[in-house]
């Protein structure tokens, strides 16, 4: 029988897509060691949390300069882990993340608006495993001293990504639904 995979490594590369509004400076650089973005799917009912490793962002932010503030976060999605080898090295295999191929998982912003008490909505194009898809990511921004930080839930369906496929597409399984979170701190500009 083969092991079934945990989906939350498939859609924290959304996750990442959202982690590029978080990364906002001047074109900030992340702090990789207080950064993180994580995915939690449900498989058989049970929830799983994976987390990428690595990625890099370019991120212009000035909340009161949303017209020119922008943000691109690209993910390494062979950096995936879920806490067990075996699953960690399927996810990120052929008829899951297929890294081998689709190396980067790529968040590109359109737009960014201010939302309701505090909130920014980050419009943008995800695109994972070839597939690009519309997204808007909703995010909270703090300034902390000289760093900013990012904090958001993006919602995704990993079979809009092909995340997933052959048997794997049978969403009683493994759940369409991933929560993607992500918690993104700025380095202090110099």
């Amino acid at each position: 029988m083969k092991r079934i995979p945990r989906p939350s490594a498939l859609l924290m590369a959304a996750t990442l897509a959202s982690a590029g509004i978080a990364a906002n400076l001047a074109w900030a650089q992340v702090d990789a060691g207080k950064s993180s973005v994580t995915a939690t799917a449900r498989q058989i009912g049970v929830p799983m949390e994976g987390k990428f490793k690595k990625f890099d962002a370019a991120v212009s932010f000035d909340p009161a300069k949303l017209a020119t503030s922008s943000a691109k976060v690209e993910i390494d999605v062979a950096s995936f882990e879920i806490g067990d080898a075996e699953t960690t090295k399927e996810v990120k295999g052929g008829e899951w993340f297929d890294a081998a191929k689709y190396p980067k998982a790529v968040f590109q912003s359109t737009s960014i608006k201010a939302g309701a008490a505090g909130k920014f909505e980050v419009a943008g194009k995800l695109t994972i495993k070839g597939k690009t898809v519309d997204v808007v990511v909703p995010a909270t921004y703090r300034q902390d001293a000289a760093s900013q930080v990012f904090d958001g839930v993006l919602p995704i369906k990993r079979t809009a990504f092909n995340i997933g496929d052959g048997e794997w597409k049978d969403t009683s399984v493994v759940a369409d639904d991933v929560q993607i979170k992500f918690h993104i701190v700025t380095l202090a500009r110099k």
